[in-house]
């Protein structure tokens, strides 16, 4: 082998992202709340930006909206104010404060709050006993007074170790149980769960009715008493696209602005820039001033494209705005890519956290993507959307005979009548993602 020490030239092509470019592709993605903590943030480093508040939204335009917003198959009306967030306290603020208001020594108190810590967000205790019990030097049976002073605090069910036990502690508190209730609770609950109701109905020597009767109070408890603390706030949506249908066939889209903050140049720094004396300042003030105008550019590319992907996704989905959301139409990310000629990943970061006015409801733009599900009975071969399956799937729940719930086959059948082929595996798998129970556990005892 023969080794040869030289210098050589070597011709390569290499992409190479610019800060501009890398700008504009994190300010795409942003959300509007996102967007606006961006652009106060910016504002701290560059001194010619100067933000100015958005321009008045509808909320504080006139007396509040109300819109209907599509949930499932439902449309429901809802107040504008809906959109605006609460502060809400943590399950473990709301236990602390009751903690304070008890006479406790300084162990107790450091102990209860052990507990406290090892509650999940459905407000359950999970903690290792064993391992408990060898840290804080503790019997079981002291354990068991500590626990059960946990679940004392509200809400009722707090710091059990089960479902059972969740729902036992909250019947405690309850007037007038039916001692059914209470002997399913405690001694058939597993089955009871199960909803092997006839064979408990056998053993304690009632009717149907009465489990369903039973059932019925049961329900009134709440399965996860912490999960009110743990819920996401909802925030401030104003959407960044509004459509309007003219005449009942022409959808018209546009941009509202009143979601950001304005970005303006500071006035004040013109004579700086100009007419400074001291170099590094100069040469400092104009490195600001291209970051200013990048990011005014950025936010240019922002709208355009968001106004690009609004106007497709109305080209597309016309019969939604015309028709409602049964109406929509399979949809990918890709073919609105390959319409406008952008990449696929912008158009997915175009949609993300951006949200749409329309007449049926505000919605996240990505809700306007969706499956196709072959349609055997029309006779253009047209798909019918996965959301559509699942809209048609809710009024059928919705209408049938509680006593006889519809089994998932009878489902598949019933859909196929209307045009979708859809298998009976599917059906189960969107019952799932709707939160839907299969038709034993829909199945009502009258």
């Amino acid at each position: 082998m023969n080794l040869k020490a030289g210098l050589f030239q070597h011709q390569q092509l290499k992409l190479q992202m610019t800060q501009q470019l890398s700008q504009a592709i994190t300010i795409l993605q942003y959300s509007t709340m996102e967007l606006n903590a961006y652009l106060e943030a910016k504002q701290l480093e560059n001194p010619l930006i100067q933000l100015e508040p958005p321009k008045p939204d509808p909320l504080h335009q006139r007396e509040p909206y109300t819109y209907k917003r599509h949930a499932g198959s439902h449309e429901n009306t809802v107040d504008w104010y809906e959109y605006v967030s609460v502060p809400k306290r943590t399950l473990t603020d709301a236990l602390s404060v009751q903690l304070n208001l008890k006479s406790l020594t300084s162990f107790d108190r450091k102990v209860m709050e052990e507990l406290i810590y090892s509650l999940d967000d459905n407000g359950y205790l999970r903690v290792d006993e064993e391992s408990f019990l060898q840290t804080h030097g503790l019997e079981m049976a002291q354990l068991d007074h500590y626990i059960t002073r946990l679940q004392e605090l509200e809400p009722a069910g707090i710091g059990a170790r089960s479902l059972q036990e969740c729902i036992s502690l909250q019947l405690e508190r309850k007037a007038d149980v039916p001692s059914l209730v209470s002997m399913i609770v405690d001694s058939h609950f597993q089955a009871f769960a199960e909803k092997k109701w006839k064979a408990i109905a056998k053993d304690l020597g009632v009717e149907l009715r009465d489990i369903q009767h039973a059932a019925d109070f049961i329900r009134h408890c709440n399965p996860r008493p912490g999960s009110k603390y743990s819920q996401q706030i909802a925030e401030y949506i104003i959407p960044e696209l509004v459509v309007n249908v003219i005449d009942g066939n022409n959808v018209a889209v546009s941009l509202y602005d009143g979601t950001t903050v304005n970005v303006t140049y500071n006035e004040e720094y013109t004579d700086f820039l100009k007419h400074h004396p001291d170099k590094e300042v100069q040469s400092y003030l104009q490195e600001k001033e291209q970051d200013f105008q990048w990011l005014l550019q950025s936010l240019r590319q922002r709208k355009q494209t968001i106004l690009k992907v609004g106007k497709m996704l109305v080209e597309k989905q016309k019969a939604f705005f015309q028709k409602g959301p049964s109406a929509i139409q399979p949809l990918t990310l890709k073919q609105v890519a390959d319409e406008i000629d952008v990449h696929e990943s912008t158009i997915s970061r175009a949609v993300k956290g951006k949200y749409m006015q329309t007449p049926y409801g505000i919605f996240e733009l990505k809700y306007f993507f969706t499956s196709a599900i072959k349609s055997v009975r029309l006779e253009d071969s047209e798909a019918a959307s996965a959301r559509t399956v699942k809209n048609e799937l809710q009024k059928l729940i919705d209408e049938e005979d509680k006593k006889k719930p519809l089994s998932d086959q009878k489902i598949v059948n019933l859909l196929l009548d209307k045009g979708y082929d859809v298998s009976r595996r599917t059906i189960a798998k969107y019952r799932d993602q709707m939160g839907i129970t299969s038709s034993t556990m829909r199945k009502r005892y009258e």
